[in-house]
């Protein structure tokens, strides 16, 4: 008796990037970040960025295996998609990091704190200077405190971009980032960006700042 034919297995292009998994439950940041903003815009946008990269990694054989570091450091050579949805998950993959239930970040280590108060006089002061970067970013974007020639420095970037890609107008080691777009804090905040960011200090998780300064010196 005859077998009857089965369909072949399609094969599936690898996934190069993954969208991970938060390190805390979507309702851990409340009340700064409430729970909805958390799931809509990890499992919803970051989600989009991650699946629009994929789709434009595997449309161009050249860039199988490269690291997403890799393509940052030279995105003004690829196209746009890779800038836009690569910045994306990067600068998400990040964000995450740097955010955690309140009474669980820690403080800033001594090393961190020295240098803040040496480059911008004190902790107030550096509050108050990133806090003017992320509100005058016109529309969506980022603001950042990277380590540059041994330095801290404030700089924020438009849209996905970072301080890590080749386009950028200050380059550095991001340590310490917070996102402006209005997806991330419109449902509680609605145009109130500065309340936001404020509210955004009690959740920074600075066990992850000393780590990325310390990695960065």
């Amino acid at each position: 008796m005859a077998q009857t034919p089965t369909a072949p297995t399609p094969t599936l292009a690898p996934v190069a990037f993954n969208l991970l998994a938060l390190p805390y439950a979507y309702e851990a940041l409340e009340p700064a970040i409430d729970a909805e903003t958390m799931r809509i815009h990890h499992g919803r946008h970051h989600k989009a960025y991650v699946d629009n990269l994929n789709a434009a990694v595997a449309a161009d054989p050249a860039l199988a295996g490269v690291s997403i570091g890799d393509l940052m450091g030279r995105v003004s050579t690829l196209p746009v998609v890779i800038r836009n949805n690569g910045g994306g998950h990067w600068n998400h993959s990040l964000f995450w990091t740097l955010m955690a239930p309140v009474g669980q970040g820690g403080e800033p280590s001594a090393e961190l704190s020295a240098a803040i108060t040496r480059d911008f006089g004190s902790m107030d002061a550096f509050k108050t200077a990133f806090n003017r970067a992320a509100t005058t970013r016109f529309g969506s974007g980022w603001a950042w405190l990277i380590v540059r020639d041994g330095r801290l420095q404030i700089t924020s970037t438009a849209n996905q971009d970072n301080p890590l890609m080749d386009v950028a107008e200050v380059r550095g080691a991001p340590i310490l980032a917070v996102d402006v777009w209005e997806h991330a804090y419109y449902l509680r905040y609605q145009n109130k960006r500065a309340d936001y960011l404020n509210a955004w200090w009690t959740v920074v998780n600075w066990n992850m700042v000393n780590r990325l300064f310390a990695e960065a010196q």
